[in-house]
């Protein structure tokens, strides 16, 4: 007895269909994600140029006191900030949340500028480098710790060395920072923005620069101020 066995083929006409068709939605997600990524740049350049524009011109009104020692005061802040927008407003001074700029860090020899935003939130970090809440504003003593993106504005650091000076300038004066070390820690190790008795400057990204997906580990930059 012989059993005949039938191959069933799926008819030419069909798998033809359905490449074409995979094609076209490979092809349109992949419009969809670089229209994203395309948009997410350019929303963070537009928004870098009119921050720092418009901090230029209120440090031009200002010129008599960039480049001094005084640290920051309540006293001494704009008058339109509200408490209830304030980090450590006992102890910091004021800081208003949102869209308005903290100052703006420069380190020269890696080509890295950017402005400085209060928080660490997603939209913060995806236009500006984030001052992390609880920890000194720039200039002050204790331990300021600055985060930014590792594939956006914090990409440089992979660059930096000890004894590169990074610049903070606000609006109460401008100060100076001379690394000391970098290292990459893990994300638990939060030691490294613990408070200390010196002017000292943390910054912090992930790492690796290059790595596809959340990055496991955090590479950190300390500063000490200099005069």
């Amino acid at each position: 007895m012989k059993i005949r066995i039938e191959w069933r083929r799926t008819p030419p006409a069909r798998n033809n269909s359905f490449i074409r068709w995979s094609r076209y939605l490979f092809f349109a997600l992949g419009v969809l994600v670089l229209s994203y990524v395309g948009f997410v740049l350019l929303d963070a350049r537009l928004f870098q140029a009119v921050q720092s524009r418009q901090f230029q011109q209120e440090l031009n009104g200002l010129k008599p006191s960039i480049g001094s020692d005084e640290h920051l005061h309540p006293s001494s802040l704009p008058p339109d900030v509200e408490e209830a927008d304030c980090v450590r407003a006992d102890t910091l001074g004021t800081v208003g949340r949102g869209e308005s700029s903290l100052g703006r860090i420069d380190i020269s020899t890696i080509g890295l500028t950017a402005m400085i935003l209060e928080g660490t939130d997603a939209r913060t970090l995806r236009r500006a480098v984030g001052h992390i809440p609880g920890t000194p504003l720039p200039g002050q003593q204790g331990n300021v710790a600055i985060t930014g993106h590792r594939d956006t504005f914090f990409r440089p650091l992979h660059n930096i060395r000890k004894d590169d000076e990074i610049t903070l300038t606000t609006l109460n004066g401008s100060y100076r920072y001379r690394v000391d070390s970098t290292e990459v820690v893990e994300p638990e190790d939060t030691e490294v923005l613990a408070d200390s008795d010196d002017a000292v400057l943390t910054l912090v990204t992930c790492y690796p620069f290059y790595f596809v997906g959340p990055a496991p580990k955090r590479f950190i930059v300390r500063a000490h101020m200099i005069h």
